[in-house]
């Protein structure tokens, strides 16, 4: 996919998108949007309860759901916004082999690999203050390997969103962010609790 092999295109539609940056047209956008991302929000909370049993069981998941999901979407929000940076300067190309594709996508995941082996020494250190039992080396196998996946995924959803934004017309500064972080909340805690049960 491709956005950049036209430059006049390019600049016609990234002019499109500035004359759209008034009040009205910037509700319009957001209003229908943060409803169903509201509707989303709640099915992200009916599949967290649904693992409430292992979270009770294993005090370290529950101090990890929130910071994991949390840093998926700020990951995903830094993605998004270098992604329209770009798009808004006329020098993003959709393309695997674009360096500055590639640069974005070897920070997220350099930062994803950072944070979350933190995260698993932290989540540790606090589950056994609570009382946890997971040992870790299994919390952090836990932590990176979700982390990890949770990264590529996120990678995959921001440069999905812009470009969708960008062709159907919306300014991404508006669409993206709010729907890569709830894509994130409830994804995250599937991932998560998708190498648990592997691993557990």
């Amino acid at each position: 996919m491709s956005a950049g092999g036209n430059g006049a295109r390019r600049d016609e539609s990234a002019e499109e998108i500035s004359e759209e940056w008034t009040v009205s047209g910037i509700v319009s956008t957001l209003v229908p949007l943060l409803i169903a991302l509201s509707v989303l929000q709640m099915v992200s909370g009916t599949v967290l309860e649904s693992f409430e049993e292992q979270l009770l069981v294993y005090p370290s998941l529950l101090v990890l759901v929130p910071v994991m999901i949390g840093t998926a979407g700020n990951l995903g929000s830094i993605m998004c916004a270098r992604l329209s940076t770009q798009l808004h300067l006329g020098t993003l190309e959709f393309s695997p082999t674009n360096p500055d594709i590639r640069a974005n996508v070897g920070a997220v995941i350099g930062l994803a690999a950072t944070v979350f082996v933190l995260l698993g020494f932290a989540a540790w250190g606090i589950g056994r203050v609570l009382g946890g039992s997971l040992g870790l080396g299994t919390l952090l196998v836990i932590t990176i390997v979700s982390g990890m996946l949770l990264a590529i995924w996120v990678v995959l959803v921001s440069t999905v969103a812009v470009y969708l934004s960008y062709r159907l017309g919306y300014d991404p500064d508006d669409t993206t962010i709010p729907v890569v972080t709830n894509v994130c909340d409830i994804t995250g805690v599937l991932i998560l609790f998708g190498v648990v049960t592997v691993v557990l």
